[in-house]
């Protein structure tokens, strides 16, 4: 063996089960529980902590090649591993240049090759742009590519990824639909955020949760009711990134029933911070697309992360520069740049407020974290298992450390996050990637920049049926009943 992770809990089900964990040229081979005859080149004692499959934020922007005054996909991959993640899957839009086609994807991987800590994917992107031009054909270099999905904006993001008007995403839908792969779509209505936001700011309103009721619950579920019907229309696979209203949860699940082809992710944003009292408290620093909701919100997602309506969870990691983009002179909540980093702080969210307090079973955790994720967008079993023959990722946690966030201690460049001062419970205390650790409680990161590799859809696997409608649909053919009809 090259490794063997030695008294490692790991989950079986709900269960923990102690064992040693078998890795052999960066894959798993094995498990026993007695490793007297075996020999290895490295054993680490695990010391009965949790080793769960290596955790997946399948939504990021690295800002890298373009905005590096903001992060780059060095500093990003670093704070990603040491949060507990073996894998990202970086958005499109946010990079000079944007994602659009086969030679943007080349100019964006070509500068972060020797800079990546962690094994990293990508999305590929469609534009209103792209829609009107006749430009969709460039779906297909990129699919050769190896993109796992492709990103649209309903809402303007950077100037070289154009919003899409309504009719502009449903030539989209109709054929990126034909490739099979997902369509991820930032739901909010641009017409009612911007009508509103234009008010707020004329009637004087500068107070942080003003920007939350400017692009209110009402614009991401009108958003997501166009999604919704476009998806039927068109027989489309869609994902709502980061949703974050308690609507859009019961629209989701409504459409799941039906047979839409929707899955949805939420962010640890969206689980533990309200408008009004994080954006009274920091303003700019937790402003955020869609904006932070409330309390009612909060506990929506966690129940629908619990029964499945929401699939899996990204971080929407969107850091920026705070001398120039969060905190100068004349900012103010409407002129500042929405985003925050998050990469560093999902897992240990989601184990401390979710695990560690019973909001999610182990076994949900797994899959939330990392197996969903994987399958959704082609890379299960490579990632997101500990199925023997998998890449050897894991992400070993503490469920008794304590610690408070401190967002001056991180290893992003951003040294700001909404989440500063909160108190939890669980910990990745180490994070390993094809059997090397890449980062360790004790001695931070000890991987090497360059080791973490692109890895290109494997297949295209549909997670709604995959998990869930095997035996919803074997019912509904069998009865006459007309809601299992319907």
């Amino acid at each position: 063996m090259d490794l063997i992770l030695k008294n490692a809990n790991i989950p079986q089900g709900d269960r923990q089960v102690l064992t040693n964990i078998l890795v052999n040229k960066g894959k798993i081979v094995g498990y026993t529980n007695d490793i007297s005859f075996l020999n290895a080149a490295r054993v680490i004692d695990i010391k009965g902590k949790l080793v769960v499959p290596g955790c997946i934020d399948p939504h990021t922007h690295f800002m890298d090649p373009g905005f590096t005054h903001r992060e780059t996909f060095a500093t990003g991959s670093r704070s990603a591993a040491a949060g507990g993640l073996t894998t990202i899957i970086d958005m499109p839009c946010c990079s000079k240049p944007s994602v659009r086609d086969g030679e943007s994807f080349n100019k964006k991987i070509g500068p972060i090759r020797d800079q990546a800590y962690i094994d990293y994917c990508f999305w590929g992107g469609m534009t209103g742009e792209d829609a009107r031009e006749g430009w969709i054909d460039n779906i297909y270099p990129q699919i050769d590519q190896g993109v796992v999905a492709f990103k649209v904006y309903m809402t303007p993001s950077v100037p070289t990824f154009p919003k899409v008007s309504d009719a502009e995403m449903l030539e989209i839908f109709s054929n990126v639909a034909k490739t099979g792969l997902p369509i991820g779509v930032h739901a909010e209505n641009y017409d009612i955020c911007t009508f509103y936001s234009k008010k707020l700011e004329k009637e004087g309103r500068l107070d942080g949760p003003a920007w939350a009721e400017a692009r209110s619950s009402l614009a991401e579920k009108v958003a997501i009711e166009l999604i919704l019907s476009f998806a039927e229309a068109t027989d489309a696979r869609v994902h709502v990134v980061h949703m974050s209203t308690k609507e859009g949860v019961e629209l989701v699940k409504a459409a799941k029933k039906r047979g839409v082809k929707v899955t949805a992710e939420t962010c640890p944003h969206y689980l533990v911070l309200n408008a009004k009292d994080s954006m009274s408290e920091r303003g700019s620093y937790a402003k955020i697309a869609p904006p932070l909701r409330g309390k009612e919100d909060n506990e929506s997602h966690w129940q629908a992360l619990a029964d499945g309506t929401i699939d899996f969870v990204g971080t929407d990691h969107a850091p920026y520069e705070i001398a120039t983009e969060k905190d100068y002179p004349g900012a103010t909540i409407w002129n500042t740049f929405p985003g925050i980093p998050g990469v560093e702080t999902m897992v240990p969210i989601l184990v401390s407020e979710g695990l560690n307090k019973g909001r999610l079973s182990l076994s949900r955790f797994v899959e939330v974290t990392s197996r969903n994720a994987a399958i959704h967008y082609g890379i299960y079993p490579k990632k997101g298992s500990m199925e023997i023959g998998s890449d050897a990722d894991f992400t070993v946690i503490d469920l008794e450390k304590e610690y408070v966030i401190d967002e001056q201690k991180t290893e992003s460049m951003a040294k700001y996050n909404p989440l500063h001062g909160m108190k939890l419970k669980g910990k990745p205390v180490q994070t390993i990637i094809r059997g090397n650790v890449i980062y360790d409680e004790d001695k931070g990161i000890v991987g090497e920049a360059g080791y973490g590799e692109y890895v290109p859809r494997q297949s295209i696997q549909r997670l709604e049926r995959t998990l869930k409608y095997e035996k919803y649909e074997a019912v509904k053919a069998k009865t006459k009943d007309p809601v299992a009809q319907q």
